[in-house]
This record gives structure tokens, sequence and C-alpha cells, in this order.
């Protein structure tokens, strides 16, 4: 993956965790509703819609995309500073690069969005984010948390 790749993968993981927060969706609703096609245009958008907020580019894809409001509200209720949009993006953005084959990335994006990993990742209650990624990888490729 070239470096630009990586800072667009990224950009669009940010904004996926920014979407889902803004609206209280899980974030495999909101890789849902882009689809493999949706995703692969915010990549191509990236390097221009990054010089836009996110605040912007995400009201874009909600209406766009028809995202409604859900019940997923992973903010409230943290009695503990919880880590930003971006450093969750970054997360996610390493594991794409570790986890995905040579040309399959937003693939592997859409699979890990929806997987059982993200939602421990953003149960911010919890300490899954703080765990280094490898163990992260290694338990979103075994499908549960490994003791």
């Amino acid at each position: 993956m070239t470096e630009r790749e990586r800072n667009d993968y990224f950009y669009v993981c940010s904004l996926i965790e920014y979407t889902a927060r803004q609206t209280k969706n899980k974030r495999g609703v909101i890789t849902e509703a882009l689809g493999c096609e949706g995703i692969t245009k915010q990549l191509h958008d990236a390097g221009v819609n990054h010089c836009l907020s996110f605040e912007q580019v995400s009201d874009e894809i909600i209406e766009k995309y028809g995202i409604i409001e859900g019940s997923f509200d992973t903010i409230i209720g943290c009695e503990y500073t919880i880590p930003s949009f971006q450093d969750i993006g970054n997360l996610y953005s390493i594991m794409i690069e570790d986890c995905a084959e040579a040309g399959k990335e937003v693939e592997e994006l859409m699979k890990i969005f929806s997987s059982f990993i993200s939602d421990k990742i953003s149960d911010f209650r919890s300490d899954v984010y703080y765990q280094n990624p490898s163990y992260l990888e290694c338990s979103y490729e075994a499908g549960y948390l490994l003791d």
C-alpha cells in the first residue's frame, strides 16, 4: 500500500467512524449503506474531501445514502475520555493494511467494519480499543476475542 493509499484509508475509516457516531449506528451500518462502490468513491475523493470538514462530508453521505438515526450510542455514559474518531480511523486503517490481500482492501474494510470486532472496538466502556492492533487483528481473524 502506498503512502497516499494509507492516507486515503485513514481518512475514509475516520469518516465512517465520524458518521456512525453522528447517526448513532454501528459502523457496519454505514459501510453497508455505502457499499463497495460508495467506499471506492470516498477513497477516490479523499484527496479533495480531506480539505473539507468531516461534518460537511458526513452530512453529504447521510443525505445521499439515506442513513437514518440509529440507537447504537457508544459515547453516552462513558466516564473517561473516549478516543477521537481519527484515533479509531487510524486503528481500522492499520487493520485493513495488515489483514487485506493486495487489491482487496475495500472488501476487507467492509468485513472488518461489519464484524464483531468493530462493535467491541466501539464499546468505549471497555478497554478493547486500547489493545495492541496485532491482538485485535488475531481476534478478528479468529472470530472472537482471544484470551
